[in-house]
């Protein structure tokens, strides 16, 4: 006998076997058991998800000779036939070979007649937005009022093309992609039938393989199972794939944490020795920085427990910002392989700019959020910031983070604090995003040796977070040397915010510009010689 590939051996042939689309299982079960049924379907969804399956199962439900069922017996002549692609009242039509109006009204006029044996006449359009226009009109009267005996089951993977007039003369369905951990599964129960030795690693990189199509998974699965030799293990689908292994990702990440860019280049020439794919790997990367970022904000959203387990020291480790810049450095990284001089030099240098922007650690063990600048010495300790260095210090190994951290300290300590100027001090934090707008619309209202009481005006209490305000506390600490309690009250501010100052003094700096260009004589000839206006827009204070 002659072998049959695994995509056609598991087809689902009822809806109590298909996998993932529970959603429209749902619906058309209750549709056949109160006997609403509609004359024309639209399944739509992307390739192998199960579109052609479902029209499939449904010609069964209609035709069944127990009648028509949800639960089709499957083993009746009308159900073997359809499931070999004998049944002559199951019509399945390649609208990408068959598009044209001529083609279109050939099949409209044997809809007329009665079914031959069945009880309904079940016609399948595949891609049926490749029909031509001429064809979607000569179908329209059709497709609104069949004959009784006719049922239309149109499937499509681009359901913008189809035209609206015929959209809603259909009940549509949208099928989903299949999830991750329904293709392992659904793999799993595969090959334990099929009695073949797999691991389960080698799933993943499979149901990764097939971005959410069960058909291409099993297509997938058949090509592993005969590169290793009647067994599906996880070296050999990584090598059948090209795919960056995880134990290389995460090289890469321990490397990124305790910032040893030389283990991190290792990885790449790894890679490189194994001609593993720097596209797919930088691939990779975000999307394990996109988890990594899932297992800091929303655990619950990674469904698989030894995934978020993984994930999780990661989540510790990282800041949520820089994830979100690590991110966009893998992904332009990915665009920017074809500018580089070969995708190694791209990959590494991504990998590089990974390690350039990593912050350095606080003595907490927590990423801060960016890389500490130089502090802004107040003017009563200028003699002493003359005596630092013009230049951070070179990064110190992980295993010497702790003293460097205690000697900024007290370098900071033996500096007078900011008792008044809060603008300076705000200046001189090393803080980003959320935490920076915090300090910057606040107004300093007290300080004592163990609280900062700050006052926030009610319009900004929107960036009152916890996650910020535990930042700009953390920061007040490592600058003064100290543990203090932050306190922000909600109040209209007494004095001018850094921020207020800030938009006061670019306004100033734009008034300035605009005076100085509408004084300036050769730009006041022109205006008097064309009668010129102008647009102070364009203007920029230098």
């Amino acid at each position: 006998m002659s072998y049959q590939v695994l995509a056609r051996k598991w087809r689902p042939k009822s809806f109590a076997t298909l996998v993932g689309q529970e959603h429209v299982v749902r619906a058309l079960t209750h549709a056949l058991e109160q006997n609403r049924l509609h004359h024309a379907y639209l399944f739509t969804g992307t390739r192998g998800v199960g579109k052609t399956t479902l029209a499939r199962i449904m010609a069964k439900a209609l035709n069944c000779e127990a009648g028509v069922s949800a639960t089709p017996c499957g083993v009746c002549s009308a159900c073997s036939a359809i499931d070999s692609g004998r049944f002559v009242d199951y019509i399945e039509l390649d609208a990408a070979s068959n598009r044209g109006v001529d083609d279109m009204t050939q099949l409209l006029e044997r809809a007329t007649y009665a079914p031959t044996i069945g009880r309904y006449k079940v016609y399948v359009i595949d891609e049926v937005h490749q029909l031509s226009g001429h064809a979607f009109n000569a179908m329209l009267k059709t497709l609104e009022e069949p004959p009784e005996h006719v049922k239309f089951i149109l499937a499509t993977t681009d359901p913008q093309k189809i035209p609206v007039t015929v959209l809603s003369r259909c009940l549509q369905f949208n099928l989903k992609q299949m999830p991750l951990t329904h293709i392992v599964d659904h793999l799993s129960r595969v090959l334990e039938a099929e009695g073949i030795a797999f691991e389960a690693a080698a799933l993943r990189h499979l149901a990764k393989g097939a971005a959410g199509s069960m058909r291409d998974a099993l297509s997938l699965l058949d090509q592993a199972i005969a590169h290793g030799a009647g067994k599906v293990e996880d070296e050999g689908v990584r090598a059948m794939l090209g795919t960056v292994g995880d134990e290389h990702l995460f090289a890469l990440l321990d490397g990124l944490v305790a910032q040893d860019v030389l283990a991190m280049l290792e990885v790449a020439k790894l890679m490189d020795a194994r001609s593993l794919s720097f596209d797919g790997g930088l691939q990779e990367l975000a999307s394990l920085f996109h988890r990594i970022a899932l297992a800091q904000f929303a655990p619950e959203a990674l469904l698989d427990e030894a995934e978020r387990s993984r994930l999780a020291p990661y989540a510790q480790a990282l800041d949520a910002e820089y994830l979100q810049l690590a991110y966009q450095i893998a992904i332009h990284g990915r665009d920017e392989l074809s500018l580089a001089p070969d995708d190694y030099a791209g990959f590494v240098m991504s990998l590089l700019r990974l390690h350039a922007f990593r912050p350095e650690r606080a003595g907490s063990g927590k990423v801060a959020t960016a890389p500490a600048p130089m502090r802004t010495a107040p003017p009563v300790a200028a003699a002493s910031a003359t005596a630092r260095p013009a230049v951070p210090p070179a990064p110190t190994p992980a295993s010497a983070a702790v003293p460097v951290v205690k000697a900024a300290v007290a370098e900071k300590a033996a500096v007078p604090p900011v008792d008044d100027d809060w603008h300076a001090l705000v200046a001189g934090l090393p803080l980003t995003g959320m935490a920076k707008q915090l300090a910057q619309h606040c107004e300093l209202s007290e300080r004592s040796e163990s609280a900062v009481r700050l006052r926030l005006s009610p319009v900004h209490k929107h960036l009152l977070g916890k996650p910020q305000q535990d930042k700009l506390q953390a920061e007040l600490q490592n600058w003064y040397g100290r543990p203090l309690r932050l306190e922000i009250d909600v109040a209209e501010p007494e004095t001018e915010t850094p921020a207020e100052r800030s938009r006061n003094m670019q306004r100033e700096r734009q008034e300035r510009a605009i005076a100085s260009i509408e004084q300036d004589p050769f730009v006041r000839d022109v205006v008097d010689l064309f009668d010129a206006n102008i647009d102070e827009s364009t203007i920029k204070p230098v």
